[in-house]
């Protein structure tokens, strides 16, 4: 048996209903394929935050300024942030990596490739140079991580802006147009959504990404921060590392990563169904189906740590001694029949 037959195996001999923990235990199996052995461990996790900022924050597509960037990225090393204390419960180590803000914080992970993006209504948000070398940064990074002993990563993001930037995308990689896309963000009002809308058909209009080469996506009408989070997805595969996809900024840099090396996908894990609009299109077309349904956007890696404490308590069971032949009964087998 290969490694996730094995796992499979453990799974159907547990004393209970025959795939009664459902994608739990599909999860695991995946999990047991990318680490290669049917004993499956996380013991160490971390959550890897990529922060950065956006030009087009000028068009007045967000609620607030570029200045919270650097306040939530601060409070995240300082650890008093919404994901540092989620992550907390699962005792996930939280790691705010800079990929670009304009304001450096003591503490972050220096990746940084330039002091934010340009705005992209009025030219490319960044260099195809400077896009590369987000993406491989963060292939670097998850090698680092894996060094260090990390057996499991959750991406998250903080960047004023990114919901327009990671909505340009999906719209140039999934062909849609910006209003069956655009959704609110972190609370937009009805007229900040029509400024958001504009941003990013003018983005698009005046960039022409091409929907078929994504590096010139993520150039023109992406961010730095989702440039780095897809580079770890890349660096998911390269490393033989899970990573898992937090909201639809995540979504998209997974999808950015599978279309730039479709054997990436094997390697993620999907978390939560974001409210925003893309995000369903993105998991369909990706074939995940995420496992919390919580209405959630937060951002920051919240969806994605909260899977973390249910694959802990799949793994208790699947490591556990309940099994049919402790309980001295007979296995359970398929009783489905073909009509």
């Amino acid at each position: 048996m290969n490694t996730k037959e094995q796992a499979r195996f453990r799974w159907d001999h547990i004393a209970k209903p025959l795939h009664s923990l459902g994608k739990l235990e599909d999860l695991i199996v995946q999990l047991a394929d990318i680490q290669q052995t049917p004993d499956v461990r996380m013991d160490r996790r971390c959550a890897l935050i990529f922060c950065a900022d956006h030009g087009v924050v000028e068009e007045g597509v967000s609620q607030s300024g570029s200045e919270v960037t650097v306040l939530v990225a601060r409070s995240i090393v300082e650890g008093t942030a919404n994901i540092n204390l989620m992550a907390g419960a699962s005792h996930t180590d939280v790691f705010a990596v800079d990929m670009g803000m304009l304001t450096a914080v003591s503490g972050a992970l220096d990746y940084r490739i330039a002091l934010g993006t340009q705005n992209m209504t009025k030219g490319p948000a960044m260099s195809r140079t400077q896009a590369e070398q987000a993406l491989q940064a963060g292939m670097d990074l998850v090698g680092q991580m894996k060094e260090k002993g990390y057996q499991i990563i959750a991406t998250g993001e903080m960047g004023i802006g990114n919901t327009t930037a990671s909505t340009a995308m999906a719209c140039a990689l999934l062909g849609c147009a910006p209003d069956a896309l655009t959704g609110r963000g972190a609370g937009l009002s009805d007229a900040g959504l029509v400024r958001k809308r504009w941003a990013i058909e003018r983005a698009l209009s005046m960039n022409r990404p091409d929907s078929k080469d994504p590096v010139d996506v993520l150039a023109k009408v992406g961010g730095l921060e989702i440039a780095g989070m897809a580079g770890a997805f890349l660096g998911g595969c390269k490393h033989r590392m899970p990573i898992i996809i937090d909201g639809v900024i995540s979504a998209v840099a997974a999808w950015t990563a599978a279309c730039i090396c479709p054997e990436a996908k094997d390697f993620m894990l999907p978390s939560h169904m974001s409210r925003e609009p893309a995000m369903k299109r993105i998991m369909e077309k990706m074939n995940l189906q995420p496992i919390v349904h919580a209405d959630m956007a937060l951002g920051e890696g919240t969806g994605a740590v909260s899977l973390i404490p249910l694959l802990d308590m799949a793994l208790r069971v699947y490591h556990g001694p309940h099994t049919f032949f402790e309980l001295g009964m007979d296995a359970y087998t398929s009783q489905e029949e073909s009509i």
